[in-house]
């Protein structure tokens, strides 16, 4: 008897915590078809873009009661991630998973309301940030190039643009045949160019000479320089501690007499000027500078974005690489956006997000986004000298295929070196103003997008131009 009581009470326990403490995870499992099952029998809520639907679910003839519809697919699957009955969710169709399937206590009266009037459950809907212009203007630049590309406004931080490349259509893997999706699947898995990889949020790879911003931003901070201050500019440096040489990549001097202003090294992209400045700065300041912009910090855009990396304990020479974007220096396109909206924002910066609303079956508003400061990455002052010197970027210097006619546009271009033997990364990141209206972005076209010559005007800047276009109506 004393056996068997225990065995009773073990018996309770255990149904007691599977039920109680494991109940969400057990509910969220990919494969739970009891869940999958219920969350198909009720139409999921739509995903919007402005007014119309770039995800939403239609009724079916199967044991699925909806099939769940992308009618721009590939424009926007970098945003809306697939909802599959075999490989489950992801990107926004994960992260809103609660809304969409209509589970979030938030519609706990709608439910009652539903029930009362004996109308079958759905799913709430999610408003997003996104310009369409902006996002198609993205995927259409990048032409299947592996690449990314984020566009944000700097006053708010709200997302424009999500876009990543190669893509993918998650229509094949909302399929409801398993021998589709899953055959897609693979397909898509087995892609050397990794369409499932969402590049914009979710690869992290040099910055290159577009780091050159952040190196600036922590000079004109310490108090000691302006931007006419004097640098040394020599063709090429001697690293120290090292055999190594650190050469502009015009395998010229810059300025005159091997000396150049901090504004004309920018312009011109001067490696050793920078790498120069970098060790009279130190890596601690570097470090510090980074971090304000937003770099080590994970940003939920939802989606979990990638952590950009500046490296610890650097020597000189490390030092001197770092300050140029390159050694271990690691960011992600979103990363170096928020770099130039935070400048073009007087120095403020601000959280990335997604989603501007929450909405009920009905569509009535439930939430709306709140823009949030992330914190301050320089004075007022400096982000003003930091405008004016991306504005000669792009009007004299390295920049010039980002200008726009009639709008004050700045940016900075990069070249990233890239493993021995492959191809460079092409970068610019930049910022656009139209009135009142601004747009920050950030494209990255890994190896060079596939390109024989590598150059981030030549590849990255006219792709920014056309995004920051769009997003203002250009």
């Amino acid at each position: 008897t004393a056996v068997l009581m225990v065995l009773i009470l073990l018996l309770i326990l255990n149904v007691s915590y599977i039920q109680v403490f494991q109940a969400k995870h057990l509910r969220s499992e990919p494969g739970n078809q009891r869940v999958l099952l219920n969350e198909y029998s009720r139409q999921r809520g739509t995903i919007l873009v402005g007014s119309k639907a770039i995800a939403f679910s239609t009724v079916t003839n199967d044991a699925l009661k909806y099939q769940r519809k992308y009618p721009q697919g590939s424009i926007f699957s970098s945003v809306t991630g697939f909802y599959s009955r075999v490989y489950g969710a992801t990107a926004l169709e994960q992260k809103e998973n609660d809304i969409l399937a209509g589970n979030d206590s938030r519609f706990f009266v709608n439910r009652i309301a539903q029930l009362l009037a004996n109308r079958k459950p759905a799913g709430g809907a999610v408003r997003l940030t996104i310009d369409a212009a902006a996002q198609r203007a993205a995927m259409q630049a990048l032409a299947g190039r592996t690449g990314a590309v984020i566009a944000l406004d700097p006053s708010t931080g709200a997302l424009l643009a999500v876009a990543s490349s190669p893509s993918f259509d998650p229509n094949l893997l909302a399929s409801h045949d398993p021998n589709i999706i899953q055959k897609s699947y693979e397909a898509l898995s087995a892609d050397s160019h990794e369409p499932l990889l969402n590049r914009a949020l979710a690869m992290a790879l040099p910055p290159g000479s577009t780091f050159k911003l952040v190196t600036a931003a922590a000079a004109l901070e310490s108090g000691d320089y302006t931007m006419h201050s004097l640098l040394p500019g020599p063709a090429r440096i001697k690293l120290p501690q090292s055999k190594h040489y650190l050469g502009n990549w015009t395998g010229a001097a810059c300025g005159s007499n091997n000396k150049v202003t901090l504004e004309q090294a920018l312009a011109v992209s001067c490696n050793t000027a920078f790498a120069w400045l970098g060790m009279k700065l130190g890596p601690d300041a570097l470090q510090a500078q980074a971090e304000k912009f937003g770099f080590e910090t994970a940003f939920n855009v939802p989606m979990t974005a990638a952590a950009s990396h500046f490296p610890k304990k650097l020597d000189r020479a490390q030092t001197a690489m770092s300050a140029i974007g390159q050694y271990d220096v690691q960011a992600t396109a979103l990363q170096m956006a928020m770099v130039s909206a935070s400048i073009a924002n007087g120095g403020v910066t601000m959280q990335p997000y997604l989603v501007s609303q929450v909405l009920g079956p009905d569509l009535n508003t439930l939430q709306n986004a709140t823009p949030t400061a992330f914190g301050r990455s320089v004075t007022q002052k400096n982000a003003t000298s930091l405008q004016s010197m991306m504005q000669t970027v792009v009007n004299s210097g390295t920049g010039s295929n980002a200008r726009i006619q009639g709008l004050k546009v700045g940016g900075k271009t990069g070249t990233a070196q890239n493993a021995p033997g492959s191809p460079a990364h092409a970068w610019f990141t930049g910022w656009a103003k139209r009135g009142t209206n601004k747009v920050a972005v950030a494209v990255v076209l890994q190896n060079g997008g596939g390109a024989p010559e590598v150059s981030g005007n030549g590849l990255a800047a006219p792709i920014a131009q056309a995004v920051m276009r769009a997003a203002l109506g250009q």
